[in-house]
């Protein structure tokens, strides 16, 4: 246990080590909903890694998850070895550029068939849900707490942050119209919305 602990801590994998566990981070962030899988894609280019068609942060797990254990077989390797010195620590470094190497070849040829599950049209925008109604989820709404329930015009639905400007009643099962977003906090801005000023569907 004692050799696997000090190959994952040691140089080069701690390198990797460091990463993987950012990585773990995201993926939990992302299960409990604070934050997006597809977040950086607007912020890196991956086609020119040849690592395009997935989401990035799904090429960053695969890189790094392959750069981790070729590093970490490596490292138990070459300290089995007995080498120690400057002699190790050049081919760590050596170890260190093979294994991401390694993993960005692999990377280019996984991320082929998953290129299928990630269609190239852009998903549903939080802008798409403006001038929608909603249904009210939470007690209250109020300049600080609420969450509604829409449906997209896909069909899909959605739970997402909601508030309001004034005092409305806007409570659990009533009906708002979302008329703006904050990018920075996030949510949309909801005033109630009375269904009976709907115009009468043609028959």
């Amino acid at each position: 246990m004692t050799e696997f602990l000090d190959a994952a801590v040691g140089f080069p994998t701690v390198l990797c080590t460091s990463a993987l566990l950012v990585m773990i981070g995201f993926w939990l962030l992302v299960l409990l909903g604070a934050a997006e899988s597809d977040m950086f894609d607007t912020d890196v280019d991956t086609d020119a890694l040849s690592l395009g068609g997935v989401p990035v942060s799904v090429s960053a797990s695969l890189v790094i998850a392959l750069a981790w254990f070729a590093s970490f077989t490596g490292s138990v390797l070459l300290n089995r070895t007995g080498m120690s010195g400057a002699l190790l620590h050049l081919l760590g470094a050596a170890l260190l550029f093979a294994s991401l190497l390694f993993a960005w070849r692999v990377t280019r040829l996984l991320v082929r068939p998953l290129a299928k599950l990630f269609p190239d049209e852009p998903g549903p925008s939080r802008q798409d849900f403006v001038g929608l109604t909603c249904t009210i989820r939470t007690g209250w709404v109020d300049a600080d707490f609420g969450q509604a329930e829409v449906v997209a015009q896909d069909g899909s639905t959605a739970v997402i942050q909601v508030r309001q400007s004034g005092t409305d009643a806007l409570a659990w099962g009533s009906t708002g119209l979302l008329y703006a977003y904050d990018d920075a906090g996030k949510y949309f801005w909801v005033a109630p919305y009375d269904t009976a000023l709907e115009p009468p569907s043609a028959a």
